[in-house]
């Protein structure tokens, strides 16, 4: 399967591409046109001439020039008839973003067009996902609003809704990404597959993932550590729901998840470096935080405050998590500029476990020095 065509394709096909202002299907079209994907537009839609100046097409199949991408936004029972054209006319990905499979009992439809996407060897994302954005690429295929700027995290997400408050919020803080997608049902890519193409995307410095359930844990964890080891580590933080029986139970009827046990999770992550969040606002904090200061290189921290009292917690904090307070030396208090990163008091033990995970993985990796010093700054 072909996941750059998913990622950075040269061309794209709306399917069910509406003259409706704020459906779907006419947000998704609307968010190619008016910020500029770099490629070729077509949106298909047997009952208009044109949409957004664009020239409309009765079916993919109509289309003169090559498809790359092809986003279907029709109603569920139609999709595998769409899907089949789109393999027919040569696409190389697909994002389903229709819902109505297996997150409300329709296992037999999934499996069709898992089917057909196999036949025709299509990267297909979804269904019921919201899509996937590239700043790279100007490419916002999604029916959210926002296109963040150009950065270094990769934001995975298996909630739609939560995955369009992360855009928001990189947005909001001016933050940038190297790409979003929506994981949906997971019919044929998973977690696994994206976190294989982060691992050789050069865009890509943070993989940040919200994840219901995680597929083909074994795979997981040995990408982890390959990561782990790249001469320039990729962190992966994981923020995992569905850790209580009513979480597990919401999971279900969402996507169709099947949880698992927490602590078989727990002990996954423990294995592989894995970060866990245990909060949206703590993936965002911890995968903000690893994009812009280095990987610590040892164990003792340095503390720089302009007030006591959250110095003192973190100090209290850092011991706790399995570091230690360095000593400077008066040559390196003359010479050392700070820079500050900003946190709330309550984050502080937060990402001081985020220091404590990565240290362990590299010295795992690497076997770092524990003499080496890093500093951080609050």
């Amino acid at each position: 399967m072909n996941l750059s065509a998913l990622f950075e394709p040269r061309s794209i096909a709306v399917v069910g591409a509406s003259t409706e202002t704020g459906s779907v299907g006419n947000d998704i079209l609307r968010n190619l046109v008016e910020q500029k994907f770099r490629g070729s537009i077509f949106p298909v839609n047997p009952k208009t001439v044109s949409l957004y100046g664009l020239p409309c097409f009765r079916s993919v199949l109509d289309i003169p020039e090559p498809v790359d991408l092809t986003i279907i936004v029709v109603p569920a029972k139609i999709v595998p008839q769409v899907l089949r054209e789109a393999g027919e006319r040569g696409t190389l990905a697909t994002i389903v973003i229709s819902a109505g499979f297996r997150e409300t009992g329709n296992d037999a439809l999934e499996a069709e067009i898992v089917s057909i996407a196999r036949q025709f060897d299509i990267a297909l994302l979804g269904p019921n996902c919201l899509g996937i954005v590239n700043p790279h690429s100007s490419m916002n295929a999604s029916f959210a609003k926002t296109l963040p700027k150009k950065g270094k995290v990769a934001f995975l997400s298996q909630s739609g809704a939560l995955g369009t408050a992360i855009l928001d919020t990189v947005g909001e803080f001016g933050m940038g990404i190297s790409f979003f997608a929506s994981l949906g049902n997971k019919a044929v890519l998973n977690e696994s597959a994206l976190l294989a193409y982060c691992e050789g995307d050069r865009r890509t410095a943070v993989i940040a993932l919200y994840a219901e359930e995680l597929e083909h844990p074994t795979v997981i964890r040995e990408a982890a550590r390959r990561m782990a080891r790249l001469k320039r580590p990729k962190p992966i933080i994981v923020l995992k729901s569905g850790t209580t029986k009513a979480g597990a139970h919401a999971s279900s009827s969402h996507t169709g998840s099947l949880a698992g046990n927490d602590a078989s999770y727990e002990a996954l992550f423990e294995e592989a470096g894995i970060l866990r969040a245990r909060s949206a606002e703590e993936l965002f904090l911890f995968s903000r935080a690893l994009s812009i200061l280095p990987l610590p290189a040892g164990k003792r921290v340095a503390v720089v405050t302009n007030a006591g009292g959250p110095g003192v917690l973190a100090a209290d904090a850092l011991v706790r998590d399995g570091l230690s307070l360095a000593v400077l030396s008066e040559e390196r208090k003359r010479h050392f500029v700070p820079s500050c990163l900003l946190l709330r008091a309550s984050k502080i033990r937060s990402i001081f476990s985020v220091m404590r995970r990565r240290i362990v993985t590299k010295r795992r990796s690497q076997k770092c020095s524990p003499t080496e010093e890093s500093i951080w700054c609050l």
